[in-house]
């Protein structure tokens, strides 16, 4: 959880444009023509979409096929209702009807002899999970985070841009990737080697005292923005996971990350913040969320109420620390446990909306179904905790109309559970099956 510094990878090569940033990127993630076909290797039939969608390209983006999801229970976590023996008709990458078999009839006759049939029977199909918190920098990492049930996912930032290129990836290669808000190179005082991400950010090696300066904060987000960054990632605090840090010392104050925000221009902006002046600032400073928020204070969670801040806790990457062979991580993770739990349960009860991210760097993936079971083990239902990984996290993205819930139009985006996710808060750590974009991507059934 936040060990990294995003400065060890390999380097892209110099006087990159915008195009072959990403196209450098996108060689930094493991994405090649020859890893795209093995991924989709056992995906559906696509036909070409009607319009092009990168610029200097003459291919066309490809859509998925049909798929069809029967005999299982759907459940809406917006509303908490359930339909028994339901059924879900993809098509084109998108929902075309969810409802009763009489309800979908037309649907599921007009994909008829063309789509995948998944029979469900005795089982629990919710809509994609999406991650607030992830720090994916290769395919191998995509499918990883696919497996588990994430369909759509926020970056954390990235070293490289990496993470603006695997954004790419679902338009082009339908089940290569969740869908991705990218967040770019985090907004720290020292970048390390992720000054060389870009050739813009070369005046930023120069200073003396780091990036700390309003004028340099807002230049290094304009840089993040011109890059393809769709959500600004910055820090109010060191890290918990690194023993030589003390994540209660101040990194940024209040005047520096309202610099940040007002550079944002309306791209949200999350905060890595532990103490509870780290917090309170990034909250008044307009951030639109806060990640991990061990010492968040009462004062604060009615600040966060009051605003519509969203709240990321990484619970599994704050209480995992507490099996660290390192003895200064374990003190933490055993100190630092009780106190976010109490966070999460005071914030939910104020009124703030709590988020479930996992806090995954590269291979080390958290199951999103372990962090939302650690919400429900804090206080929350099991529908909250469930809203928290679907409706709540799908609004943070700006994807409410499109993702967290099965509505014609959506995402094509579903997975099949074990376990009655409404009354059970272990249930999506039981991934049964998984389809991301309109492609079979884990097909368990």
């Amino acid at each position: 959880m936040c060990l990294h510094d995003h400065t060890s990878e390999a380097l892209p090569p110099a006087g990159l444009s915008r195009r072959g940033i990403l196209a450098g990127a996108a060689a930094l993630a493991g994405i090649s023509v020859a890893s795209v076909a093995a991924q989709l290797g056992s995906a559906p039939a696509a036909h070409a979409a009607e319009r092009p969608q990168a610029p200097n390209y003459p291919g066309r983006p490809t859509t998925p096929g049909a798929v069809v999801i029967e005999g299982g229970t759907i459940v809406d976590p917006l509303s908490g209702d359930a339909v028994a023996d339901g059924v879900l008709v993809l098509d084109g990458g998108k929902v075309v009807a969810v409802g009763t078999r009489d309800a979908t009839r037309k649907a599921v006759a007009a994909v008829a002899g063309r789509a995948q049939v998944l029979n469900a029977a005795g089982r629990w199909v919710v809509p994609g999970l999406v991650d607030v918190h992830v720090h994916a920098g290769a395919l191998s990492d995509a499918r990883l985070l696919l497996q588990g049930g994430v369909t759509s996912m926020r970056s954390g930032s990235s070293s490289f841009y990496q993470d603006v290129a695997l954004a790419k990836l679902p338009t082009w290669a339908p089940g290569a990737s969740p869908r991705m808000r990218p967040a770019g190179l985090f907004i720290s005082p020292q970048l390390g080697d992720s000054v060389l991400a870009d050739p813009d950010l070369a005046p930023l090696a120069t200073l003396k005292n780091g990036i700390t300066e309003a004028s340099d904060l807002a230049y290094l987000t304009q840089v993040n923005l011109n890059r393809g960054a769709e959500v600004i990632k910055t820090r109010a605090n060191p890290r918990a996971g690194l023993p030589e840090q003390d994540p209660r010392e101040l990194v940024y104050n209040r005047d520096q990350l309202s610099a940040i925000v007002k550079a944002a221009r309306g791209a949200g902006v999350l905060c890595h913040a532990y103490s509870a002046d780290g917090i309170d600032g990034a909250v008044r400073a307009g951030v639109r969320s806060i990640e991990h928020g061990v010492f968040l204070s009462e004062k604060t969670i009615a600040e966060m109420a009051r605003r519509g801040t969203f709240f990321t806790p990484t619970l599994d990457g704050i209480s995992s620390m507490a099996t660290s062979s390192n003895p200064i991580l374990a003190a933490r993770g055993r100190e630092y446990t009780p106190i976010l739990k109490a966070a999460v349960r005071a914030a939910h009860e104020a009124g703030v909306t709590v988020v479930a991210g996992t806090d995954s760097f590269g291979s080390d993936v958290t199951p999103l179904g372990t962090e939302v079971r650690l919400l429900t083990e804090a206080g929350l239902s099991p529908l909250e905790a469930l809203r928290s990984a679907t409706t709540h996290a799908a609004r943070l993205l700006g994807w409410e109309s499109k993702a967290g819930r099965f509505m014609p139009g959506a995402f094509a985006d579903a997975v099949v559970v074990d376990a009655d996710p409404l009354s059970d808060g272990t249930a999506l750590e039981k991934v049964r099956t998984v389809v991301a974009q309109g492609t079979v991507v884990r097909n368990g059934l």
